[in-house]
């Protein structure tokens, strides 16, 4: 028994492939043009350092989108074996509201909170 209609779910299983879809065009877009500036000026120092940082930034982006494609690939078998939705700190059923919001998200607001402010301490 779930918590969540097949409408609901559909819906959510559709927003996790629109957020999957999107990131996987951006970094195909990203691959196709890394270099989208033009150095006006500067020396080979200056542009170099230029260079490390647009790579240094660039390297940030992927690993936070392989991160978020990582979490909506989990997301998408949590719904295949019906697990998705429940909170995995307390086993309570995530509200639509809240998966709506997050469609990624594992934990209830509770928990959520609990385990940020332990990250804090």
């Amino acid at each position: 028994m779930h918590h969540l209609t097949p409408e609901q779910i559909a819906e959510l299983r559709e927003d996790l492939l629109r957020m999957r879809n999107r990131l996987i065009k951006q970094a195909e877009e990203q691959i196709r043009d890394p270099s989208d500036v033009t150095f006006q000026g500067g020396d080979e120092i200056d542009r170099a350092n230029i260079e490390t940082g647009r790579y240094i930034n660039l390297q940030r982006i992927r690993t936070r989108e392989l991160k978020l494609l990582r979490k909506i690939d989990y997301a998408l078998m949590k719904m295949e074996n019906e697990t998705y939705g429940i909170c995995e700190g307390c086993g309570v059923f995530i509200p639509f509201e809240r998966l709506k919001a997050r469609p990624v998200t594992t934990m209830c607001i509770n928990c959520k909170e609990l385990e940020e402010e332990g990250e804090n301490e």
